[in-house]
């Protein structure tokens, strides 16, 4: 774990140095929130429903499986959405832009492109989330706007807020940045509508889901694809530059697979240097971080494609309230 990790899922002297800053962080949170809610700060309401899935803590939750599970059902529920992204880690001339599956990563960051691939549906990228929907719903007849997090851009008017926590990790020492994890107070799960908890247990008010993966695919695209079970009783490489790298560590580690951790910052801008040590030897990684390496990666560079899997309990709740919002 982390230093960071450690402090924020604890307590100790530097944790009690941080609490000012930690009560002036929530302070200035709120303040926020009540401009905007008193239209101090003007809100932007699109003429279709935006569905924000988003989390109240830094680090890794499961949220982007989850904004590819929503879209891929919506589709086949009959609906076109589209999804918005801020495109972080994206270092892009210009702002909002639509995202392809070709797009580089480098350009509009590896969510963006992950979302563009297994999605099919428009993605536009943008720090401006007002200005990226505008922009799709522009160019694209969608019925539904997903936001991918966005849980704290108060600007854009949303009807449905879904919440993912780790299940696992869940709020740490339950202290705002910095001297926590939280982004916003735990008392703002009371305001979304459905909490969605990645790994369980649960408890009162959420639903469980899982996340995980059954196929091996290659990063350089050059082969076909493998099922993940042959890796079982097999030395490998396991590379993740995600919030949370420990959830993907450990997914592989529970079907029999041996691996050797290597954990970079969420996010990291992979370059050919960060795989040349593992030469020689088999690699797996984040779907999010082989994004970022098609271009260097050698024959045995594989990435596992992370899948949400809901119940039916979930899946009947949010029928019954995305119908509410487009019929009322």
């Amino acid at each position: 774990m982390k230093r960071i990790e450690q402090i924020w899922h604890g307590w100790g002297p530097l944790t009690l140095l941080l609490l000012p800053l930690s009560g002036l962080y929530c302070l200035l949170v709120a303040l926020r929130r009540l401009a905007y809610r008193l239209d101090l700060i003007p809100r932007h309401r699109l003429p279709v429903p935006v569905i924000v899935v988003g989390n109240i803590t830094v680090g890794g939750t499961g949220k982007t499986p989850v904004v590819v599970w929503l879209a891929r059902w919506l589709v086949d529920q009959g609906h076109s959405p589209g999804i918005i992204t801020r495109g972080y880690g994206g270092g892009s001339a210009h702002w909002p832009r639509r995202v392809e599956p070709d797009t580089s990563a480098a350009e509009v960051g590896d969510e963006a492109v992950l979302l563009a691939r297994r999605t099919a549906c428009p993605v536009y990228a943008g720090p401006d989330r007002v200005a990226s929907a505008r922009l799709l719903l522009a160019e694209h007849a969608c019925d539904l706007i997903i936001s991918d997090d966005g849980l704290q851009h108060f600007a854009l008017e949303r009807d449905l807020e879904l919440a993912v926590i780790d299940g696992q990790r869940r709020f740490g020492n339950g202290l705002c940045l910095p001297a926590g994890p939280l982004r916003e107070r735990q008392a703002r799960l009371r305001q979304v509508d459905l909490i969605l908890n990645n790994g369980g247990p649960a408890r009162a008010g959420e639903l469980t889901f899982r996340v995980s993966g059954e196929r091996l695919l290659p990063v350089n695209r050059r082969q076909a694809s493998r099922p993940l079970s042959e890796l079982v009783g097999a030395r490998v490489e396991a590379v993740a530059g995600i919030g949370n790298p420990e959830r993907f560590f450990g997914m592989l580690e529970s079907i029999g697979v041996k691996i050797t951790r290597h954990a970079f910052p969420d996010h990291h801008p992979f370059g050919a240097e960060d795989l040349a040590p593992f030469a020689g030897r088999p690699v797996i990684m984040t779907e999010k971080d082989a994004v970022k390496c098609e271009d260097f990666a050698g024959d045995d560079v594989w990435f596992v494609p992370a899948d949400a899997y809901f119940d039916e309990n979930f899946t009947n709740q949010l029928k019954l309230l995305i119908d509410r919002l487009l019929h009322g």
